[in-house]
């Protein structure tokens, strides 16, 4: 050979090298890519819940017009009404001084006008009621004392009000019982102790929520659609916890257990639901859909952030496949939210062409596993549980209700910690069902605290949580 030859040889030899080696590196590159894609997951494309984003915020678009905060030009100004006569409560009259009357040569008016309504606190925010017996004495010389009221009795130091307010500070404001204790001290000047504070929500007030937990239980079995969701909760009294929440848009229902299996759904709906559940694709709501009667609604908002994680991955024909999915799926929903305003017949069948546009596509995905895996949503007839919300009213096709109602959960867990026993799970339950229900129908919180505790101690007609009419 050659020189020539020789040198041809080698510079063939070490072009394979640097061509295996490239390729080599091509791999890696993407590979740490996808690694680096799947550490920077938010809330826009997984499951992770919008309060990670503060961790790694997404950068603002700066295109975007900013507008002042506050009302905007042209919005009516909204005022609070002023009060009636009959709900002022002291008047305050301020005059000119006299000597500023004399100077200027003014005669008083038996008028006065009104110039600012103003809403003050008392000074000492409670008030000290001593019960006394009265004492008699017997025939034969023996002192008989009359029997305090059993409701006075039963409710202790605090009121039945006292415990609502209590109750209401620390599972609507989400206070801890060592801010609660803060409160007493600092606002209502009251030494009272944490575990009293605690006695008071976890014995007292909620043996009174006990019935309106079971109404809205028994209501939440009865309902002919339901949207199911879970969360962590913290109690060091078990290795894990699990607050799920069944909701309706008559009822929320909480229940903690130490299960995030299946058999905690056929506890709280029953093995023969027949009714519709909106839920995520997680195992045990697959498994209580296969135990069941019932029939279920996956969530779309779960499933098209999935496709737009395929966006962050860097591969191009999987950017392809995604950016096709979200295009059909945009128009489906699209067409769907202006179904009333559309001919019937032309927008089901516009619908069913989408429909089977988009099972066509996702069902031939590229040689990806996160391709893949979505793809399995849509085999073996499971595409109709996507689909059930086109063919049934009153579904919606995403779970983002009993998100939004358990985000008041998600904040309450952040704040106060969690529980520490058997029966602070069951006070946050039921506290946070009556919370949460109530804000369904507008109805105070606080008055329902107080009329439960009056029906527990002193007799009185329990409190119906749900209006029978709807």
């Amino acid at each position: 050979m050659t020189n020539k030859d020789v040198i041809i040889a080698r510079l063939l030899e070490q072009n394979q090298l640097l061509t295996k080696h490239n390729i080599q590196l091509q791999q890696k590159v993407q590979m740490l890519e996808e690694k680096i894609a799947r550490l920077e997951k938010n809330s826009s494309n997984s499951s992770k819940p919008p309060s990670s984003d503060i961790i790694n915020p997404q950068p603002t678009n700066k295109n975007k017009t900013k507008r002042k905060i506050g009302g905007q030009k042209g919005h009516p100004k909204h005022s609070r009404p002023l009060f009636e006569a009959d709900e002022i409560d002291n008047t305050i009259i301020h005059k000119l001084t006299a000597k500023e009357v004399q100077r200027r040569g003014l005669i008083q008016l038996d008028k006065t006008e009104s110039a600012l309504q103003q809403i003050d606190l008392p000074e000492k925010l409670y008030t000290v009621i001593e019960h006394r017996v009265q004492l008699y004495l017997g025939p034969n010389g023996e002192i008989i004392k009359a029997k305090l009221p059993k409701d006075i009795r039963k409710t202790g130091l605090f009121s039945t009000r006292t415990i609502a307010l209590t109750g209401y500070l620390k599972a609507r404001g989400h206070m801890s019982y060592s801010t609660l204790q803060s409160f007493f001290t600092d606002i209502m000047n009251l030494n009272v102790a944490q575990s009293y504070l605690a006695k008071i929500c976890t014995k007292k007030l909620s043996l009174a929520l006990q019935p309106a937990y079971a109404e809205a239980g028994q209501f939440i079995r009865n309902a002919p659609v339901v949207g199911t969701d879970e969360t962590g909760h913290k109690n060091p009294a078990y290795k894990s916890a699990w607050t799920w929440c069944q909701q309706t848009p008559g009822a929320v229902f909480f229940h903690i257990s130490n299960s995030r299996a299946s058999k905690v759904l056929l506890n709280i709906l029953g093995k023969d639901y027949s009714g519709v559940i909106t839920c995520d694709y997680f195992s045990a709501n697959k498994k209580f859909i296969r135990l069941s009667k019932a029939l279920v609604q996956y969530c779309w908002a779960h499933l098209i952030r999935d496709i737009k994680f395929l966006l962050t991955l860097g591969y191009k024909f999987l950017k392809r496949w995604a950016k096709a999915l979200l295009a059909i799926l945009r128009k489906i929903f699209r067409l769907w939210k202006t179904r009333h305003s559309r001919h019937f017949e032309r927008y089901k069948k516009s619908i069913e062409k989408l429909k089977k546009a988009f099972l066509q596509k996702v069902r031939r995905p590229p040689d990806h596993n996160e391709a893949l895996n979505i793809k399995k949503r849509f085999v073996n007839g499971i595409d109709k549980c996507y689909f059930l919300f086109l063919e049934r009213k009153g579904i919606s096709p995403t779970n983002n209700l009993s998100e939004q109602a358990i985000r008041f959960v998600v904040i309450d867990r952040r704040i106060t910690q969690g529980t520490r026993s058997w029966a602070g799970m069951r006070w946050c339950e039921r506290a946070w069902t009556v919370v949460a229900t109530c804000s369904r129908h507008k109805h105070s919180v606080y008055d329902f605290f107080v009329d439960a505790m009056n029906a527990t101690y002193a007799d009185a007609p329990y409190p119906k949580l749900i209006p029978a009419k709807l």
